[in-house]
């Protein structure tokens, strides 16, 4: 029996899908077109969850999520760092040597050129990898083939020619777990933790080198972080954060007050055990 329902972007099959049922298996993935409508999925309450794409270890942040993750209005509840891996899948009975065109997204594609070079492929985008893999079982073509992960070639009945052809095989993606809960529950405190915040300076000299120094002083190790133009302006005076630790942590606590004085605006929008994965970084 499910567990309530978890929002990614995407199509069925694409890595936010896997990732999902990787660390919420009693719950049912809902997919969703754009990151906007899986964000207002989780703060209607149509999703109790969402698995959101923050940032690749090859392709950098996703700029979409960063734009509207400090005004969405959810809170972060965790972390899951996904290793990514694509899959070269074709309608059934299809040989590799068929193959002339093979689709899925820009990154996708990006990131397997070397197979792609070595079969001598064209290349076609499409805007996400599962759906490159639903399109050809809808319309199938000896000639083609599609980059997916591999439940989407469980899903939409295709078959695997080539396995795992990313062309750096540390490819990771990390996901942000997101609540509308305005108090979600404390992580526990046999966990190390992660805290996520945004804020703005004053408009004085110096201001983040100075709203940065408790954090030094402090001792506190901040992992991230990233700065914002806001309406168009091309001022970088709004930025994202994280920090190891937690708010209530003394040397945190001291470096917040440092901060918040010189800053106008200052919120944290979650605290939450840090992934295991990251002791292997």
């Amino acid at each position: 029996m499910s567990k309530g329902r978890i929002a990614f972007q995407g199509e069925l099959g694409a890595n936010s899908h896997e990732a999902c049922l990787a660390a919420y298996p009693d719950m049912t993935p809902v997919a969703h077109p754009t990151f906007e409508e899986a964000f207002e999925a989780i703060k209607s309450g149509d999703c109790q969850l969402g698995m959101i794409p923050v940032e690749n270890s090859i392709a950098g942040r996703v700029a979409d999520v960063h734009h509207l993750l400090p005004n969405s209005g959810l809170k972060i509840i965790g972390e899951r760092f996904k290793p990514i891996h694509f899959q070269m899948m074709v309608n059934r009975g299809v040989k590799l040597e068929e193959v002339k065109t093979v689709a899925s997204m820009p990154i996708a594609l990006a990131q397997c050129r070397k197979t792609i070079r070595r079969l001598k492929l064209k290349t076609e985008q499409v805007g996400d990898t599962a759906l490159s893999a639903k399109l050809l079982a809808e319309h199938p073509d000896p000639t083609r083939a599609a980059i997916a992960p591999a439940l989407a070639a469980d899903l939409y009945g295709l078959e695997i020619v080539a396995r795992d052809i990313e062309d750096t095989h540390n490819n990771t993606t990390r996901f942000l777990v997101m609540t509308a809960e305005t108090a979600p529950p404390a992580p526990p405190f046999t966990s190390p933790c992660v805290t996520s915040f945004v804020f703005r300076v004053r408009n004085m000299p110096a201001a983040l080198y100075k709203a940065m120094g408790g954090f030094a002083t402090n001792g506190v190790n901040m992992t991230k972080l990233e700065s914002y133009m806001e309406n168009g302006a091309f001022t970088a005076t709004f930025f994202y954060s994280e920090v190891d630790g937690r708010p209530e942590d003394r040397n945190l606590a001291l470096a917040f007050e440092e901060l918040q004085f010189f800053s106008e605006q200052f919120e944290i929008l979650g605290v939450y055990p840090a992934d295991a994965f990251r002791s292997h970084i």
